[in-house]
């Protein structure tokens, strides 16, 4: 089970979707150091995100987005914070759409 899971309902469809977690990913890679892989689909994309003690998921569809992370020992005792920042940033991807 993971440790985070996020889902943030949208309106944007597949092709804006698919710009804003690209950046997201981008952006993540700067701040954090994290790898980021991106599979685009034809009905969902899948970002995989790996590093500084976080693996994760970004399940990107027309409607909505979908993250789940497992965290390391260390990224584990700041788990609030790590969440906090994930929707703060989520809420602040979809209300800049």
């Amino acid at each position: 089970m993971p440790d985070i899971q996020l889902s943030r309902a949208h309106t944007l469809g597949l092709p804006a979707a698919r710009q804003h977690a690209q950046r997201w990913g981008e952006k993540a890679t700067e701040k954090f150091g994290v790898q980021c892989e991106y599979e685009p689909g034809d009905a969902q994309d899948l970002l995989r995100f790996s590093g500084n003690g976080v693996d994760g998921r970004l399940v990107v569809t027309a409607s909505a987005f979908e993250l789940e992370a497992e965290l390391g020992f260390l990224a584990a005792m700041f788990k609030d914070s790590i969440e906090a920042k994930l929707n703060a940033q989520f809420d602040e991807l979809l209300t800049k759409a």
